[in-house]
């Protein structure tokens, strides 16, 4: 068993499954999304692009732009909560918590395709 591997896939798997953590439930109700939770997806999503980059593969390519689109999304979505939370006068609102959820729901998907992909990868692989 490869070790480094095992990682790997720990690492994309988490982002994965803390970003459906996060995105689960009413897509208007606060208490159904913690920012904690949000953050955590962030940063495990930027771990596992960091761990994509030695991968010089047409396959690793794709993998690595999943989890640029995964990270990209996840970073505005943050960025939007900071926002609400901190800096406008409305404070968090249904709306803003919609958009949030909503680009979580990207990321997700773009995590979901990243997981088909390894899966797909490793059913091909010949010993």
């Amino acid at each position: 068993m490869n070790f480094e591997k095992v990682v790997f896939g720990f690492f994309i798997v988490l982002a994965l499954t803390l970003n459906f953590g996060f995105f689960i439930g009413d897509i208007d109700n606060p208490e159904h999304h913690h920012a904690m939770e949000l953050g955590g997806a962030l940063a495990v999503s930027l771990i596992a692009t960091i761990m994509k980059f030695g991968d010089r593969s047409q396959l690793g390519a794709v993998l690595l732009a999943t989890s640029l689109v995964a990270d990209l999304q996840l970073l505005i979505a943050v960025f939007l909560w900071a926002y609400a939370a901190y800096v406008s006068e409305s404070g968090m609102t249904s709306e803003v918590l919609s958009s949030v959820v909503s680009l979580s729901g990207g990321a997700l998907l773009a995590n979901f395709i990243s997981v088909i992909l390894l899966v797909a990868e490793t059913i091909t692989i010949r010993r």
